[in-house]
């Protein structure tokens, strides 16, 4: 039960085979047996969640059931949800109970999804290997010496590890992308604006977006229906008719379905960095379209390269901004001890935040200072212009954009956590999309060779704005006449 598709757990809920307590317990034990190792949930609740659970076989006897009713589901800790912990990863918000739902949980709430716990991320999603949160790296379940990814590590690994049906997480420079690589599943960051914000702890106002994470393409376009939609709570929400992501999903017809198909592949993508496995497992993902139909076009995404300075720049100024409000006043960690008010803002601030928080707190603060603004933020801001101008020359010669989602496999935990670079350069790939507001996918390609071990591989496809349902159409082609979105790992 545990591998198959939500459109088969649907199934067996809707024919009785099983129950929604039944499946939802079998998780819950799953989580069990694995979690003490793996550490992929920080908030778990069995008794509200065998509520809602038994709330759903109700619904499903009444028969008012949608697809997704009944379904486990695993939300990150950044959505905020009505009773639970939510921490962000942090010791800032160790304490904190939610006083109302997410946009994304009223909507799977009402989708009749049963919430299986809050996962573990990097705090305050800022990370690229879930090794900053307050709670604990969580473990790749691949090999547990390596990390998952991040900042959606725990619902990465939660996925990975089949410690539920599906996952929601959040992308702000490629963190449900490249976990999705990391890990060996499928992941969407949507076009930005597509999914509500609200509720949604922040980051970088202006990249942060939630998206699905599961096994298949066929999976996160039942998902999509249930997460997008206006919002009127959320300014940068979207207005646009509702879709149906999995209208393009029947199995495929002919030798070449994917004839017409204009595949752009960026020079920038395939030069220096990559590793050579890696893009070995990449290529023969390519050669696989090509068989399928698809047409190869050599593009050029010139301003690639400046992608992370840039995104380095925007994304800690916005971050000083959001995170001002932890001050220990009205919510959040407050220092036991300090003499003055201004004693309480500072101890409260370096006690409840870690390392990385801290250090972009004060790179944000101080591109956005007098005398540096113009020098750095909006300096950063016209080069992200530049690289939004890129796709737009790009989707002229191609319908999507495929190529690496990571320029490696699972690197070992504290392998980079000395080195920020270092780190910064796992989202080398991922983060010229968010800065764009483009939609990004990474989907299981194969696996790399490494020390003995076979790591995951994923390929990354972008689309043009609002190009969600075609790419989710293209990856279902692909996961078709493969099987690598199957494979789990050992020992769970």
């Amino acid at each position: 039960m545990i591998n198959n598709s939500l459109k088969q757990l649907g199934a067996m809920l809707a024919s009785k085979q099983i129950s929604s307590v039944e499946m939802t317990t079998e998780f819950l034990d799953r989580i069990d047996q694995h979690n003490p190792d793996i550490n992929a949930y920080i908030a778990l609740d069995r008794e509200r969640t065998l509520a809602q659970a038994a709330a759903a076989d109700a619904r499903i006897a009444a028969g008012t059931a949608e697809p997704l009713t009944g379904i486990p589901i695993a939300q990150k800790d950044i959505f905020v949800a009505k009773g639970w912990q939510t921490t962000c990863g942090s010791r800032m918000l160790e304490s904190f109970i939610g006083p109302y739902d997410a946009g994304v949980i009223e909507r799977f709430d009402a989708a009749g999804a049963v919430n299986l716990g809050k996962t573990n991320m990097d705090e305050f999603a800022m990370g690229s290997s879930n090794e900053t949160s307050y709670f604990g790296c969580v473990k790749n379940p691949w090999d547990r010496s390596r990390v998952p990814g991040g900042s959606s590590g725990g619902s990465a690994a939660a996925v990975a590890a089949r410690l539920c049906a599906a996952a929601t997480g959040t992308d702000t420079g490629g963190s449900i992308r490249q976990p999705a690589s990391l890990c060996g599943f499928s992941g969407l960051k949507p076009t930005y604006g597509l999914v509500s914000r609200y509720g949604m702890i922040a980051f970088a106002s202006s990249l942060d977006q939630a998206g699905p994470m599961a096994k298949s393409c066929e999976d996160m376009a039942l998902m999509m229906n249930v997460m997008t939609g206006f919002d009127a709570r959320d300014s940068t929400s979207l207005q646009r008719d509702k879709e149906d992501y999995t209208r393009g999903l029947p199995a495929m017809t002919g030798d070449k379905p994917l004839a017409g198909l204009r595949v752009g592949l960026p020079r920038e993508f395939f030069a220096d960095g990559l590793n050579a496995q890696v893009g070995s497992v990449v290529q023969a993902a390519i050669d696989e379209y090509c068989k399928l139909g698809a047409e190869i076009v050599s593009i050029s995404l010139p301003n690639t390269r400046l992608s992370i300075p840039v995104y380095y720049v925007l994304a800690p100024a916005e971050a000083s901004s959001n995170l001002s409000r932890y001050d220990g006043v009205r919510y959040g960690h407050r220092a036991p001890e300090y003499t003055d008010l201004m004693d309480m803002y500072c101890k409260s601030r370096a006690q409840g935040f870690g390392a990385e928080v801290k250090r972009r707190i004060l790179i944000g603060t101080y591109v956005l200072s007098a005398g540096y603004y113009d020098a750095y933020y909006l300096k950063a801001q016209q080069i992200r212009r530049l690289i939004a101008d890129d796709f737009a020359a790009a989707f002229t010669q191609c319908d999507v954009i495929m190529g690496p989602t990571a320029p490696g496999t699972a690197f070992r935990s504290g392998e980079k956590a000395d080195d920020p670079v270092a780190m910064y350069l796992e989202d080398l790939y991922t983060i010229a999309v968010n800065l764009a507001g483009l939609p990004g996918m990474s989907i299981p390609a194969g696996f790399a060779e490494v020390e003995g071990k076979a790591l995951p591989v994923g390929l990354q496809v972008i689309g043009n704005y609002f190009d969600e349902a075609r790419m989710l159409d293209i990856g279902h082609a692909y996961q078709q006449v493969t099987d690598w979105h199957t494979r789990m790992p050992e020992g769970v």
